[in-house]
């Protein structure tokens, strides 16, 4: 176990914490069937990373190569295009998250600054073994400490909406660009598919022990649906506790965490503010790290298939980890700057790194399906038919989205 408990510990964040808890807040249980759609849609994607390292030895990233240099390009620009967003918008919730549980209020970026250092030394120190062994007491506190907030909330009942409540229209330009951010990021964004990957590698290598696909898929497969059931918590939680009540969430970092977490131990009980406090810090704190050491880590191989000249499959630890150290400052420092401009726009920023992400997911799924199906792949360990289907489905799935965002942003104004 490992991969996929990192997994979802990437997922269960921003997409959860944040997008979940405003549906729930806004629309009550009506953008659940939403929710169960990205997850079933996207999930082949996201198995293909897990199948493909296992069945080859190597990262997406080494099969993006082996498809061609302009597919390494492609991945290369949309990791550099979208990896500070992310990040940023991930930082920034967590920043919020840390201010609140710490009381460090007042100190303008100082927390996020703390915050970002703290991630930097912790995987500049301990690279995958100390991420992997820290993710996984961070799932156990996350997990618990939601489940029970949301074993609180079932037990004190859904408040009843306020008289003059009006719930937004389901079918408006509004309502429908807010869907396509929630499912943006839900799970996950799909281009993070070759985290897995790399993780999976990472973890054969820190152990010496090569799984078979049966354990992998486990493992991950754990992981996956862990973070979709916790999602249906996020909802409910959001639509027992928010939905009516005729108060709207900030968008200031801080403020932000101050409200959910002030709503959430107010209709629960002031007693429940530190179990809901820790909940949402946890959650976030392993988002942040996640990312922080995904996206550096898929900056170092994609540099050395391009820049270095690397073969698919080729590894040299000691120029791996200058690059990968260089990759998690760049990292900081680009993340830090869009966060200090967005500091007081933080839905805006959230829904912005969503939806880049939902639209360039059509992109990524296609390649992830032509690669497990690929020359490159045992026969034995290639997708059966029904997942094969389920892929084709996704992708019609990702690609109308994306079009349908593309047309309301753009061709109704």
């Amino acid at each position: 176990m490992g991969p996929g408990i990192l997994f979802a510990s990437t997922a269960i964040g921003v997409s959860h914490l944040v997008q979940s808890t405003r549906a729930g807040a806004d629309y009550g249980f009506v953008l659940v069937p939403f929710i169960l759609a990205a997850n079933l849609f996207k999930y082949p994607f996201f198995e293909y990373g897990s199948r493909y390292a296992n069945a080859t030895g190597e990262s997406l990233i080494d099969g993006y190569q082996r498809i061609g240099k302009w597919m390494l390009w492609v991945y290369f620009l949309i990791t550099i295009g979208s990896m500070f967003f992310v990040t940023a918008a991930v930082g920034a919730v967590t920043s919020g998250f840390l201010q609140n549980l710490f009381g460090l209020t007042g100190l303008g970026v100082w927390p996020t600054v703390i915050l970002f250092a703290g991630c930097t030394l912790i995987l500049l120190g301990g690279r995958y073994g100390f991420l992997d062994s820290m993710i996984k007491i961070i799932s156990a506190v996350l997990v618990l400490s939601t489940l029970l907030a949301f074993v609180l909330a079932l037990f004190k009942g859904a408040r009843s909406p306020e008289h003059d409540f009006v719930p937004p229209e389901l079918w408006s330009e509004r309502s429908i660009l807010f869907i396509i951010a929630l499912m943006g990021w839900m799970p996950t964004a799909v281009d993070l598919s070759a985290w897995n990957s790399l993780w999976t590698v990472a973890r054969i290598r820190q152990t010496g022990y090569r799984p078979t696909l049966k354990e992998t898929l486990l493992d991950f497969n754990i992981g996956y649906w862990v973070s979709a059931i916790l999602a249906l918590c996020f909802v409910t939680m959001g639509a027992f506790i928010l939905y009516g009540s005729g108060n709207s969430l900030p968008s200031n970092p801080g403020e932000f965490a101050n409200t959910v977490v002030g709503m959430f131990s107010g209709f629960i009980g002031d007693w429940s503010y530190l179990i809901i406090a820790a909940a949402a810090f946890s959650i976030m704190f392993g988002t942040c790290i996640a990312v922080f050491d995904g996206y550096s880590r898929a900056l170092e191989r994609t540099s050395e298939l391009l820049f270095m000249k690397f073969a698919p499959g080729e590894v040299d630890e000691e120029k791996s980890k200058r690059i990968y150290s260089w990759s998690l400052v760049l990292v900081a420092f680009g993340s830090f700057g869009i966060v200090y401009f967005f500091a007081k726009h933080l839905l805006n920023l959230v829904d912005l790194a969503t939806s880049i992400s939902f639209l360039i997911a059509p992109v990524i799924a296609i390649v992830n399906y032509r690669l497990v199906t690929g020359k490159h792949v045992p026969q034995e360990a290639q997708p059966k038919t029904g997942l094969r289907i389920l892929s084709w489905m996704g992708i019609l799935f990702l690609a109308g989205f994306s079009l349908c965002y593309l047309w309301f942003r753009f061709m109704t104004k």
